[in-house]
């Protein structure tokens, strides 16, 4: 069933757990993250990045999600990720997404709540929920690329103030992650998440969650993380799928073969990344 972002992470608040959102680009990707979820009995947000809807084409990536939904027994959500245009998000809105991000965390305080709270008006008047950011996460996704030196964690009180003007939905902060692949252990700021939880009292997101251990990733749950974004792992384990046929397959032409243990890999990180969240039986 299609639901908001809203819908799903509002109970996940309330009941204490983290449900996990895993961004798209294709069939297998969707069909391994929808099978993982109706055998976990989890909620579930698909998002699509700017960079997927270059790739795939917003109308292809819509209609596969709400076929999906449609034919699933538990809530999914279907969400932007990083929309940095007016443009892209309008069209997200058009195309039946039921969640957006508006990341305006490259401009000034005073800017992104600006920007913010006017994509906030336009889509709760279509009635689709709101994530924004603050702080900017280091590393690479798709086109959003952010230097460690311009990195900057979320300031609790310019979080406040930043939810009381916008009416966000759901805040992502910086606390430590990074996106893409890391190059070390990442140092999450646990009492910068407790301070900015308690002080919100809504749903908190974390972004760059594809490595962090799995203690990390508990404690911060355990603090009020309420979404967890993971790309990373998802894309290691098509790729390692598709690699081992061709290394012991190497004559092996079929695309099915080729993507089926792929699909297999991603929808067992999928499932072991619900379990490690607390959705698994919240459905």
């Amino acid at each position: 069933m299609l639901v908001t972002g809203k819908q799903i992470l509002d109970k996940a608040h309330k009941e204490g757990y983290a449900v996990g959102a895993f961004n798209i680009n294709n069939m297998e990707i969707l069909q391994a993250i929808i099978e993982a979820a109706e055998e976990e009995k989890a909620p579930v947000i698909i998002q699509t990045s700017e960079g997927a809807i270059k790739y795939a084409g917003i109308d292809y990536l819509s209609t596969m999600v709400h076929l999906a939904a449609r034919k699933a027994s538990v809530p999914v959500a279907l969400h932007l990720d990083h929309g940095t245009t007016y443009s892209t998000i309008i069209s997200c809105i058009r195309n039946g997404y039921t969640s957006v991000m508006i990341d305006g965390s490259h401009h000034p305080l005073d800017e992104n709540i600006a920007v913010t709270k006017e994509i906030v008006k336009i889509a709760h008047a279509c009635g689709v929920s709101v994530e924004a950011e603050l702080g900017r996460l280091g590393g690479v996704e798709d086109n959003i690329s952010v230097d460690e030196k311009d990195a900057m964690f979320t300031d609790p009180d310019e979080a406040v103030r930043f939810v009381k003007e916008t009416g966000v939905d759901y805040l992502a902060i910086a606390i430590g992650t990074a996106h893409g692949k890391y190059r070390g252990e990442p140092k999450l700021d646990f009492e910068r998440l407790d301070t900015i939880k308690k002080l919100l009292n809504m749903p908190i997101v974390l972004h760059g969650a594809s490595g962090v251990p799995e203690d990390a990733i508990k404690k911060a749950v355990s603090l009020g993380i309420n979404k967890i974004n993971i790309d990373t792992d998802i894309r290691v384990a098509f790729t390692e799928g598709v690699r081992s046929v061709i290394i012991n397959k190497p004559e092996e032409y079929d695309p099915r073969k080729l993507c089926a243990p792929a699909k297999e890999n991603m929808k067992k990180v999928v499932k072991e990344k619900m379990r490690l969240f607390g959705c698994s039986g919240k459905a």
